[in-house]
């Protein structure tokens, strides 16, 4: 699918946004109606130098590929049994799609999303980002890359219970900037971290804890807080698979006006065909391999 997207202005701490206008209370108790496209948000992201080894060598990798897999291989061992879960698979993600992984519990798709986001190693293939390889980077290096570059959401959210929404999407810069500069630049992270809660229709949670708010209502804190570091990319694992269908729906939507209002970059797996269909390209496992898009 072809978009035309008409960029906006960036802000002088990163894209301009503006709110999403949804109810608060959006969780499968009461659930709101989907979310507004956002009016006004940037289409350029901060570009930062990669922190991973070894540049592009090689045909088989891609130039247009923002993120690409080649040949991915994931075997799990109980004892002496094994488990094949991928199977060679080879995978490209071109910039400024929302590209959406589809198959059956058990097909690999979220074992794919976990090698692509570097939380775990395949056994065999290789993963490329922004022209340079990192399934084989060092622990600092992945470590680093997915706080600033790589933006996960993930089914069952993670979001820190001690913490509100606004501490829980603010910890990521926590994290970037160490604490000492963190203190000095704490009122203007503040700032954008309650912006991006507003964009995502929590305006009114920012004080609130997770056992405080709904299901859909802590996905979207989960989606602020990947966004928070402005990444290239943002990798979501079912992120509508815990909500009921009204709700799972208004996620769909703000996920897609991200993508087309913003240019974000986004990889969803999903077990649900209605919600795939929505993106601009559908790929399908089948028994850890790639049947078709």
């Amino acid at each position: 699918m072809s978009k035309h997207r008409t960029a906006s202005p960036a802000g002088p701490h990163g894209p301009t946004v503006a709110p999403l206008r949804s109810q608060a209370n959006d969780g499968a108790g009461s659930p709101a109606h989907a979310a507004a496209t956002t009016t006004a948000m940037a289409a350029t992201h901060r570009t930062r130098p990669s922190t991973a080894p070894n540049q592009v060598a090689g045909s088989s990798v891609s130039s247009e590929a923002l993120l690409q897999a080649i040949n991915l291989r994931k075997t799990y061992r109980k004892g002496k049994h094994e488990v094949p879960v991928l199977r060679g698979v080879d995978l490209e993600v071109r910039p400024g799609e929302l590209m959406a992984v589809i198959g059956q519990s058990g097909s690999g798709k979220s074992t794919l999303l976990h090698l692509l986001a570097t939380l775990d190693r395949p056994d065999d293939g290789e993963i490329w980002f922004n022209g340079q390889r990192i399934d084989n980077a060092s622990t600092r290096q992945r470590d680093r890359l997915r706080n600033r570059q790589l933006g996960m959401i993930f089914q069952f959210y993670h979001l820190l219970p001690e913490l509100t929404a606004l501490e829980n999407v603010l910890a990521p810069l926590m994290i970037t900037h160490g604490y000492l500069s963190y203190r000095v630049q704490r009122r203007r992270l503040v700032e954008r971290a309650k912006t991006l809660l507003e964009t995502v229709g929590l305006a009114e949670r920012l004080h609130h804890r997770p056992r405080e708010l709904s299901g859909g209502e802590m996905q979207r804190a989960a989606i602020a807080r990947a966004l928070i570091t402005e990444p290239q990319i943002l990798l979501a694992d079912e992120p509508t698979g815990n909500l009921d269908g009204r709700t799972g729906q208004g996620i769909m939507e703000l996920l897609r006006s991200l993508n087309s209002q913003s240019n974000l970059t986004i990889v969803m797996v999903t077990h649900d065909s209605a919600i795939a269909s929505q993106a601009d390209r559908v790929v399908q496992l089948v028994d850890g391999q790639v049947s078709g898009s």
